[in-house]
């Protein structure tokens, strides 16, 4: 039986595309990986080839029949356009979080990837993380009283990343992930144009009624880093540990969940569950949004 084969394009040449490069042109040996093929790389800027890999038009890579899926790793702010194009020439797409930046194209998307029959795969590798796994098995079982999620990192530019709530998502997937529904009570935000300077502060709520409260924070030479604070009945949890790195890396894993749902080998419960996490995510970002852009109420 000859095994079957997924030839592949990366779409976006960033940091993210270019690790995405590297490993399809790398997989780790009897893994899934080893079932995708890279056939070429899409870009507007022209590069010619990259490492073996030659770059195509993008016309070519959805007209083409030997292309069977897309890595996308574009731009936030065109990420939905390009998975659109992919599904509608019948390819599979794995996609960069967030998927969208609004929640009606997210599950736009979604319907057609299934109307379809196509794997639509969003990368969450903030969920692969040696300290995000330490963090799940510490929460496990415990009763949480209050917690609070704080990142801080550089400056962002929003017209192509997106309102913070959408591309600061892998923190609210860390709380979904972690403490089951939630629901937004409020969320605020601050600005200082000059300074570059952005806040957001957002107010949770689990389905117990405990509040969680997650802050976006981004300014010149702010370092990129994630503060933790959960507290529950039996004490509070301030610190990661110093996790060591896997010897897989983050890419390579979830392209090899990819590459999994490709051959069928993940299941419907844990298709369904994803599904519903990342959708969930974006309607919560983007009722965050609404709140963030609703004008100041005025008391008379």
């Amino acid at each position: 039986q000859i095994s079957k084969m997924f030839g592949t394009v990366v779409v976006g040449v960033g940091i993210a595309g270019l690790a995405r490069i590297r490993d399809l042109m790398n997989p780790m040996p009897s893994s899934p990986s080893e079932h995708l093929k890279l056939l070429g790389f899409v870009s507007r800027r022209s590069f010619g080839n990259i490492n073996e890999t030659k770059q195509i038009s993008l016309e070519d890579a959805l007209k083409s029949k030997e292309i069977h899926a897309a890595f996308i790793s574009t731009e936030n702010r065109s990420h939905e356009e390009t998975i659109r194009m992919f599904l509608e020439a019948g390819k599979h797409v794995l996609v960069e979080y967030p998927m969208a930046l609004s929640a009606k194209a997210a599950h736009e998307l979604w319907e057609m990837a299934e109307q379809k029959d196509k794997v639509l795969h969003v990368e969450h590798i903030e969920l692969l993380t040696e300290e995000y796994k330490w963090l799940k098995k510490e929460v496990a079982g415990k009763d949480l009283v209050k917690g609070m999620l704080h990142f801080t990192g550089s400056v962002l530019d929003e017209n192509k990343s997106g309102f913070p709530a959408f591309s600061g998502i892998a923190r609210l997937t860390w709380l979904i992930d972690l403490f089951g529904d939630l629901t937004v009570t409020s969320a605020t935000r601050e600005k200082q144009k000059d300074k570059n300077y952005s806040r957001m502060t957002v107010h949770l709520q689990t389905a117990n009624k405990k509040p969680l409260t997650w802050i976006e924070e981004r300014g010149p030479g702010m370092r990129r880093e994630k503060k933790i604070n959960f507290c529950f009945t039996s004490g509070c949890l301030e610190n990661f540990p110093q996790a060591p790195r896997s010897s897989v890396g983050l890419f390579m894993q979830d392209q090899n969940l990819f590459a999994k749902k490709l051959l069928g080998q993940v299941s419907k419960e844990e298709l369904a569950a994803e599904k519903w996490r990342i959708l969930r995510c974006l309607d919560l970002a983007e009722v965050i949004q609404q709140y963030c852009e609703e004008p100041e109420k005025i008391y008379s």
